[in-house]
């Protein structure tokens, strides 16, 4: 067996290294500890997402509200959709309404065409008037004035002698006779200047307080008194003919 001498002798001896050799090595060797530690942090971050999701593979917080965040946008763009389809609705119906006269004061000279209309319309306000009478010149002049302000409710007037079957109907017998119609049922009117103040010189403002006092337009004044008629609240079927009272100008 070789002796200790001998196997110094046989071991080959350790090459000389170059220092350039001996640097590359050592940027080798430190690159692979920098792979391996960012393969280590990769395999832990990865294991803390597994984590944060949970053990039913819950969505983490961020993934969460991402989620609520697009649940968000597509309410929101719902409820615009709702909205346009809303307001081309309404367009729709303002569009019928102006061909309807609706924002004007005009007149009806057909019968058949007053039934229908008092019928049909939501709200309406029918003045039925005489052309020979000074009261009814006064009450046209007031109603024009108010009929752009309540573009919902229909404003008409309606000459007597045309609708003759109408007047006997609804017992027509003062003038000016103001019908407020509701969905077809006459609701409410006003018969002569006596509950506007008995004047010819009543207010717009009154004749419009009046109105609205029979639901068939909106208040457009913070009066809240209400104003009492014997006709509030009574519909045509309802309405009785005084005796005493002949169809008349109430002049």
């Amino acid at each position: 067996m070789p002796n200790e001498e001998e196997k110094e002798y046989l071991r080959p001896p350790t090459p000389p290294v170059d220092p350039k050799v001996a640097e590359l090595a050592s940027r080798l060797q430190s690159s692979k500890v920098a792979s391996d530690d960012t393969d280590s942090s990769n395999r832990f971050d990865r294991r803390v997402d597994d984590e944060a999701k949970g053990e039913d593979g819950d969505l983490s917080d961020s993934e969460l509200f991402a989620e609520l965040e697009r649940e968000s946008d597509l309410e929101l763009a719902g409820l615009r959709e709702k909205r346009i389809e809303e307001l081309r609705a309404e367009m729709t119906k303002a569009k019928d309404m102006r061909e309807r006269d609706h924002g004007r004061y005009t007149e009806i000279m057909d019968e058949k065409e007053v039934i229908k209309t008092s019928a049909n319309e939501s709200r309406c306000v029918m003045h039925f008037y005489h052309r020979d009478f000074r009261r009814c010149q006064i009450m046209d002049k007031h109603l024009e004035l108010i009929a752009p302000h309540h573009f919902k409710t229909r404003f008409c007037k309606v000459f007597v002698e045309n609708v003759p079957w109408l007047v006997e109907k609804l017992q027509i017998k003062v003038l000016p006779c103001v019908i407020c119609f509701i969905n077809g049922v006459s609701k409410d009117r006003l018969i002569g200047f006596e509950e506007i103040g008995n004047d010819d010189a009543f207010t717009t403002t009154a004749l419009e307080l009046r109105l609205a006092q029979s639901g068939v337009i909106e208040a457009r004044t913070t009066d809240k008194n209400k104003l009492v008629t014997k006709y509030s609240g009574r519909s045509i079927r309802d309405k009785e003919a005084e005796d005493d009272e002949d169809w008349r100008s109430d002049e």
